[in-house]
């Protein structure tokens, strides 16, 4: 365990140190021919600070420059962590940033003092976690961070200038903003080296992630639905209400008597997908409102419900299909897609709408044979893959943006896509080949690995931030704060 005795013996010094100034003046008021100070005037400084020695040993004492008004505290040491201190301005800039913060989230705020108390832990704990990493010579220098902050902005779709614009408009100084991100890479490399790299996941594991998997799969399922939907609108008088509810008692009139539902759907429903019949898709019943799910739970293929009343409509739902989990799962990973895309990424030099005009002036290329599609790529995409003519390699469903998995399934192989926007930017997406194939074993037990090795890290990095905090010195110089400290401990 390393000990404060080296530090608060420098603190004691610099306490002695002004208060011996106090005493006399630096610079004479007098003429220059003045007479020197009694030789009294020495043991009076030597007084004053022997006075002053004990005030400064007092829990979270303040700094007083030379000169200064005894009244006026500058700061004061909250707890001592190690050699190093965490001072009442640097909490208070952490409530506030926190605050400010839960506030914008509109998360509820707890009361002051357990703000205080959780806030001070954690700072305890990071303070730990950095003097650590800077025993071992864990470092970020400024071009690493730079490069974080990019990818930071970009992610928020600002560039730094923007981000930057936007802490400062929040009252964070960037510069306090840079070093926070530091210390969070710091922390995370720290933590990797200390905790992730040790994470172990034995093949007998894998088999019983599987097999406890499938088994669970088993027991769930998803139906594949179709709905009418009669639309009331706000604030209906009772009579109107009446009136879509006849509506829907013909619906179901000529439901009952073999009506075909695709075609009731797009004569009758109000909702967008009434010319596609109706059809909604697959979902599971825990991700369906409960009066539906219900409803659905009791049905066979085929069949529909009776009506059902919302806030804002009735409806009548069609079972269409039923499968379990497992099934649902081989079928999502029989289709294999070989892609390529190029990515133009949207910032505030370059709109969607001039991204879109871009690409369609490259597809009119690729249409006439102008240009290759893996040249295009390495000249203007702004993604990762385009030293590679874009290519993605081979893709599953879910490893790409739902707006860029429609639109390159609805491809024929060799065609070329109109503009996709998503999150990242506008595309053009090639399909290369496509393959159908079972679920790859060996995806299969990487995902498992990944799943138990998250489960793991999670329970290890908890345990080893526990040892790293407990293993330093830590001081309190409040007594609410070592109250606080030993309540929370019991």
């Amino acid at each position: 365990m390393r000990n404060a005795s080296k530090y608060q013996m420098k603190v004691l010094a610099v306490l002695l140190c002004t208060a011996a100034l106090s005493g006399c003046s630096l610079f004479s008021s007098k003429k220059k021919d003045a007479p020197a100070p009694a030789p009294a005037a020495a043991p009076a400084a030597t007084a004053a600070a022997a006075a002053a020695a004990p005030a400064a040993k007092k829990d979270g004492a303040g700094f007083l420059p030379p000169g200064s008004s005894g009244n006026v505290e500058i700061d004061s040491i909250v707890v001592v962590v190690n050699d190093e201190v965490i001072t009442q301005r640097e909490l208070a800039n952490r409530i506030k940033s926190v605050t400010a913060r839960m506030k914008a989230q509109s998360v509820q705020m707890p009361a002051p003092a357990d703000l205080r108390r959780q806030l001070l832990e954690r700072m305890i704990v990071e303070r730990s976690q950095l003097q650590l990493a800077k025993e071992m010579g864990v470092r970020v220098d400024d071009l690493q961070l730079d490069r974080s902050i990019q990818r930071i902005a970009e992610a928020q779709k600002m560039n730094v200038q923007q981000l930057r614009d936007q802490m400062e408009k929040d009252g964070t100084p960037y510069a306090s903003f840079r070093e926070e991100i530091r210390e969070e890479i710091i922390m995370q490399r720290l933590r990797e080296h200390e905790v992730d790299a040790k994470i172990q996941i034995s093949d007998a594991e894998v088999d019983s992630f599987i097999a406890a998997e499938k088994a669970a799969a088993a027991e769930q399922f998803e139906i594949n639905i179709s709905q009418i939907m009669i639309r009331i609108p706000d604030n209906a008088s009772a009579e109107v209400i009446a009136q879509r509810r006849a509506r829907a008692e013909e619906v179901m009139r000529q439901l009952r008597t073999g009506a075909d539902f695709a075609k009731m759907a797009a004569t009758y429903s109000d909702a967008s997908d009434a010319l596609q019949g109706g059809a909604v898709g697959w979902r599971q019943p825990e991700r369906l409102p409960p009066v539906f799910a219900e409803a659905l739970g009791k049905l066979s293929p085929g069949q529909v419900t009776p009506i059902i009343k919302s806030t804002g409509a009735f409806h009548i739902l069609k079972a269409v299909d039923r499968r379990s989990m497992a099934e649902a799962q081989a079928v999502a990973a029989v289709q294999q897609t070989h892609a390529r895309h190029i990515l133009i990424k949207v910032t505030p030099t370059m709109s969607a709408a001039d991204a879109k005009r871009k690409l369609m002036e490259l597809k009119e290329r690729l249409d006439n044979n102008a240009a290759k599609f893996e040249d295009l790529a390495r000249l203007v995409s702004n993604d990762g893959s385009a030293s590679k003519g874009g290519d993605l390699g081979w893709l599953y469903p879910g490893d790409t943006m739902p707006e860029f998995e429609a639109a390159m399934n609805a491809l024929k192989i060799g065609e070329v896509s109109q503009p996709v926007e998503t999150s990242f930017g506008v595309h053009l997406i090639e399909v290369l080949e496509r393959k159908s194939d079972d679920v790859s074993k060996e995806r299969e037990r990487n995902n498992a690995r990944q799943a138990l090795r998250d489960r793991k890290l999670e329970e290890a990095a908890e345990s080893w931030q526990r040892e790293v905090r407990d293993r330093a010195y830590v001081e309190y110089r409040n007594d609410d704060d070592k109250a606080a400290n030993a309540n929370a401990n019991k």
